[in-house]
């Protein structure tokens, strides 16, 4: 990987996007994310889910590196009329080769712009317990607002905590 990437936001999956996309998600499973997947992901699973990602209310970005999708990160506005100031960030992975070089934090202040844009002032996420991913939050001034135990079933049995936060953008 050249090191050189962008963030784009993607209004459209084209099949080569659904294909880098369901690549990563495979990568970063196998890996040890918690993003909703066990392993051994399929790629026809990931492709399924990539497909059906794209629909009204949620915004999705990725960071693109040697024209393959290397991150990406999910706004979901949610859509109760008692909920319209507020979204939850999603799905959020950096594949394992392109980390520490500051996409992550990049997806992240592209999903809260846009959140500002569609007039929406509280963000929520959470993430696993003990996850690198807690202390990216912390520094860009996400609140921890509680946490809960047994939330979620890691790929050996486990059940691990996650952590929810708050921001107010």
């Amino acid at each position: 990987m050249s090191g050189k990437w962008h963030i784009r936001e993607i209004v459209k999956l084209t099949p080569s996007l659904s294909e880098d996309l369901s690549q990563l998600l495979v990568e970063v499973v196998e890996d040890g994310a918690s993003v909703g997947f066990l392993p051994p992901l399929s790629r026809e699973e990931a492709n399924s889910y990539w497909n059906g990602v794209l629909q009204p209310g949620i915004l999705l970005w990725a960071a693109v590196m040697d024209d393959a999708a290397v991150g990406t990160v999910q706004l979901q506005l949610a859509q109760k009329a008692n909920a319209s100031h507020r979204a939850e960030i999603a799905k959020l992975m950096v594949h394992p080769l392109a980390r520490r070089k500051g996409i992550a934090k990049a997806l992240m202040h592209a999903a809260e712009n846009r959140a500002r844009e569609e007039g929406r002032s509280l963000l929520v996420l959470d993430t696993r317990e003990g996850d690198a991913s807690n202390r990216l939050y912390l520094s860009m001034g996400y609140i921890e607002a509680g946490r809960i135990p047994g939330y979620a079933r890691s790929a050996d049995g486990r059940l691990d905590g996650t952590v929810l936060y708050y921001k107010t953008v």
